[in-house]
């Protein structure tokens, strides 16, 4: 995942809060491995795609069975 988007970058530096936050392994892994890959933490990663998330308006389409 490469993060190019400069207002994306601002904004993330300007108002960054801890949290504690439960995930599926799996998510961790997969953020993980990423982290591996492009020397990111994966933290930064996650946080790069919740930025991309709110920047381009993305809602989750959830279907319970």
């Amino acid at each position: 995942m490469q993060q190019t988007n400069e207002n994306t970058e601002n904004l993330s530096s300007k108002s960054r809060k801890q949290i504690t936050i439960r995930l599926d392994e799996s998510v961790i892994k997969y953020f993980k491995d990423m982290a591996i890959e492009s020397g990111m933490p994966y933290q930064n990663i996650i946080n790069y795609y919740l930025l991309d998330c709110v920047r381009e308006k993305k809602r989750l389409n959830l279907a319970f069975n």
